[in-house]
Order: C-alpha cells, then sequence, then structure tokens
C-alpha cells in the first residue's frame, strides 16, 4: 500500500500547476449519457475517481478512453443497462450522478445507495424528491433506489436546502424533460455552473446556473460535446494553504482567483501576500501566520472542502484560530491526527478551537477523507523530521501526484511502498 514520507520544515519556491476540477469532470461525463454521440473531455484530471466513473460508464454499455488528460466518451456499442451496481457506487459517492441521467434517457435506472468519503451523511433525499417532481415513480428495494418514468416532464422543484449533487443530477434529468422546469435553493458552485455550460453545448437550454434559481427546457434529444474541465479550485486552495504553513513564494499556476475568493481572503487576514499573475495566483508567505476564524459554508461562502487544510495552517498560527463547519457533522477526523503531531486542537461538537504551537513534530499518522489527507500532507510539509501518511489512496481520489508537483517546488516528500503487516 502506498504512503506519503515527507521531510518538513523547508520553505517552497518555484511554480506548481493546477488539474483540471474532480468536482466538474464526474457530472460532465455522467452528463455523456444523455447523448449516443461521441463525446471529448479535456483537461481532465488523472484520479481514481475519473477512473471509477470511466468503468461505470462501460458498465453501463458505453465505450470510455481515458488518455489523461483526455477523456473519450464513444456511443453504445451494445444495448443500455441502466443499471449502476454497489460494487462500482460504493467506491464514490458522485456515482449517484447517473441516476437523473439514467431514468431520463431510457426511462429507467437503477442505482445502488451511494457510498464514498465517511465525512457525514449526505442523504440523497433531495434527488428522490426532485425526480418525482418530474414524474418519476421512486422505490428504494435492497440498498437500490429504483426510478421508471416514461417520459419526464417539466416542474418546480425547490430544494430543502442547496445541494450540489442534488442539483446537478436534476438539472442532467430536466435537461431532456418535456417543457421547463425551475430549480430553486440551487447550490451555487463553479462546478454547477460548468455543468449549465455543458448542458447548453448539447442543446438543452440552462440559465441561471451558478445562481439559486436554474431554469431549463429540456429537449426530446441532445448532441455530444467537445469541452475542457475548469481548473481545480480546491487543489488551488490547497497549495496556497501549503505556502502559507511552509513559507516561500510560489506561482499557484492556472489557480481560479475569482472562484477562490473566501479562501483568499481568510489567508490574507492570515498574513499571506496573494495577488493575480498570468493565469494564476502568486502566494508569498515571509513572515509569521495569523489566527483566523473561519465558518464553513454553501458557495459563495468558504468550502468545507477547504476546512482541513486551513486547520493544519493554522497549527502555527500566532494566537487562535475558532474553525467552525456548517456542512458536514463529522468533519473533525483529521484532529486526532494533527494532534498526535505536537497540534493544540479542542473540538466542541461542530466547532474546532486551534493554538498555536511553536513546532509541529513528525510522526505516522493516518487520513481518513480526502481533505483530512491533505491537511496531513500539508502539517507533514511544516513538521520538524520525518511524517508518514498512511492510505493514501484517498489523497488520489482527488489530488493527481500532489507528491510530484510539491517536490518541484522545493519539499522532501516521496511516495512510497509500504508491504503490509504479517
Amino acid at each position: 500500500m502506498d504512503a506519503i514520507r515527507i521531510r518538513g520544515a523547508r520553505p517552497l519556491y518555484g511554480t506548481i500547476p493546477v488539474g483540471g476540477a474532480k468536482n466538474a469532470a464526474l457530472p460532465i461525463l455522467c452528463a455523456t449519457l444523455l447523448s449516443d454521440g461521441d463525446s471529448l473531455l479535456r483537461n481532465v484530471p488523472g484520479l481514481r475517481d475519473i477512473d471509477t466513473t470511466a468503468a461505470l460508464l462501460r458498465f453501463l454499455g458505453r465505450e470510455v478512453r481515458v488518455d489523461i488528460p483526455e477523456v473519450r466518451v464513444a456511443r453504445a456499442t451494445q444495448p443500455a443497462r441502466p443499471e449502476a451496481p454497489y460494487e462500482l457506487v460504493r467506491q464514490m459517492r458522485a456515482s449517484v450522478l447517473v441516476l437523473g441521467p439514467l431514468v431520463a434517457r431510457y426511462g429507467k435506472a437503477k442505482v445502488s445507495l451511494p457510498g464514498g468519503c465517511a465525512i457525514g451523511a449526505r442523504p440523497v433525499d433531495q434527488h428522490l424528491k426532485g425526480l418525482e417532481a418530474l414524474g418519476a415513480k421512486i422505490r428504494v428495494e435492497h440498498g437500490y433506489v429504483v426510478a421508471e418514468a416514461p417520459r419526464l416532464r417539466g416542474n418546480e422543484i425547490s430544494f430543502d436546502m442547496p445541494t450540489v449533487t442534488g442539483t446537478e443530477n436534476l438539472m442532467m434529468a430536466a435537461a431532456l424533460a418535456k417543457g421547463r422546469s425551475t430549480l430553486v435553493n440551487c447550490a451555487r458552485e463553479p462546478e454547477v455552473e460548468e455543468l449549465g455550460r455543458v448542458l447548453n453545448k448539447m442543446g438543452a437550454t440552462v440559465e441561471g446556473a451558478g445562481t439559486d434559481t436554474i431554469i431549463i427546457t429540456g429537449r426530446d434529444e441532445l448532441a455530444p460535446f467537445d469541452h475542457a474541465i475548469i481548473a481545480d479550485r480546491i487543489e488551488a486552495g490547497t497549495f496556497l494553504a501549503a505556502v502559507g504553513a511552509a513559507g516561500g513564494d510560489v506561482l499557484v499556476d492556472g489557480a481560479p482567483y475569482d472562484d477562490l475568493e473566501p479562501v483568499i481572503a481568510k489567508l490574507r487576514k492570515a498574513g499571506m501576500e496573494l495577488e493575480r499573475e498570468g493565469e494564476g495566483i502568486r502566494a508569498r508567505r515571509l513572515g509569521p501566520i495569523r489566527g483566523v476564524n473561519v465558518t464553513t459554508a454553501p458557495h459563495p461562502g468558504f468550502p468545507t472542502d477547504m476546512q482541513a487544510q486551513l486547520m493544519a495552517m493554522m497549527c502555527r498560527c500566532e494566537g487562535q484560530s475558532v474553525l467552525t463547519e456548517t456542512i458536514f457533522e463529522n468533519r473533525f477526523m483529521h484532529v486526532p491526527e494533527l494532534v498526535r503531531m505536537g497540534a493544540d486542537i479542542e473540538t466542541r461538537n461542530n466547532t474546532a478551537i486551534v493554538t498555536g504551537v511553536p513546532r509541529l513534530s513528525g510522526a505516522s499518522v493516518m487520513a481518513t477523507d480526502l481533505r483530512a489527507s491533505a491537511s496531513l500532507v500539508i502539517a507533514g510539509l511544516v513538521a520538524e523530521g520525518e511524517t508518514t501518511v498512511r492510505r493514501v489512496y484517498h489523497l488520489d481520489r482527488g489530488y493527481e501526484r500532489i507528491e510530484r508537483k510539491l517536490a518541484a517546488v522545493g519539499a522532501d516528500i516521496e511516495r512510497v511502498r509500504e508491504e503490509p503487516a504479517s
């Protein structure tokens, strides 16, 4: 099993490239199910989740060629099989995104209830409520969602709370529904806006993606597409936090400045220098880091996917930081591992109080989820001595060879192969 080994206390200097956004690529891959034609996705990151989605599309009957940074999805060469089995869906929660396209395109779908990172309950009830409003008959049996509808019909759907995958699933379903659909209280993330661009390329009419109200006029059929995926704002934010923790001067090339404004505001308040440079962000941290308070919120608030990385950076701050998690109830699983490295963190329900310490010490730590993995890598960059981050298969779900990118700017970091204990 792979692990990441880091020898810390080295500042970072140079340029780090940002890859395509995983959270944009996954729903767009699922959107290929809405058309029989050959679609091309460019600027796709080489991640485990991309491979998992490709495997799922193949199971559903599509031909998929993964040649990173491109993925080609060809028309079906065999009868469609509108069923997503547990063996595939359990590996990645985003697999539920095939539900809307399948029922819209084939009139039926059988999709396993999803798995993914264990960071708290993320129910699919909003997906099912929306599909029922579009005319689908839904039942849950033996761990599967079964949806059937001769033809979905446009309707107004109001989400009880903003949900990214729920919004995306219903957008794709509505793109093939008869008539007009209005989605209210939608997620506003840039990845949702990106899906709207792709559906428009396919021939649907999508207005308001990226706002809380999206209006979609469906079509009888949709066309294939050629699309380059936007840059990954969370990968970019992770590298900004790494510079904040370790110090140095790095150009994060391709970082989407506008999509990172909530993160940039907090990093500046903590003492970093951040400015646009070309197509990226120049990040400098030459002096000490000051404590900041952060509350996660749906976009355009501070993203929950950056909370763990900021916490790792705050472990060495001057003073105290208070981080409040409002999105997921179980997203402090990285705290015990950071404490093992010498961090001073107290948790109270959904709040973590971080008191800066003079030093962190390298240790053997265990990743529990994707962003927790990134936080432990950041802590390892600033810690004295050697840190080994285990279970990096979590990390590989969202970061393409992060150790190579960090090594290129001066980090002493490598991927190692560890033999399982006998």
